[in-house]
């Protein structure tokens, strides 16, 4: 029982300590995560928006926070010029209820 506790415990504050304040960088080389905006909403791995706020960016539900500075973000993506570069496929939406996973499995790429 102790260990399902723990591990309960363990995955409440991994999903806290994953915020999705990104930084875009200038070279492939710089970051953690290679990142291609595709056209349509059903190519994407991940439908991405973009909050005002850092605070609105807590969990990894794809609600982006663009930090001003590289230290202050938990990731640091590239934007790739062609979809086969990409680690991530993403889709920028208008609307914060529209964020959220399409492939679950690359999940992992922004904890």
């Amino acid at each position: 029982m102790k260990k399902f506790a723990l591990a309960i415990v363990l995955f409440a504050s991994a999903s806290l300590g994953s915020a999705q304040k990104l930084f875009s960088v200038d070279y492939e080389s710089q970051s953690d995560i290679n990142v291609f905006v595709v056209q349509y909403e059903s190519q994407a791995d991940l439908k991405v928006y973009k909050v005002k706020y850092e605070s609105q960016a807590s969990g990894n539900e794809g609600k982006w926070f663009f930090t001003q500075y590289a230290s202050q973000a938990n990731k640091k993506i590239y934007f790739v010029k062609y979809e086969s570069q990409a680690d991530l496929k993403i889709y920028f939406v208008d609307y914060e209820s529209q964020a959220g996973w399409r492939n679950k499995s690359k999940i992992s790429l922004l904890y």
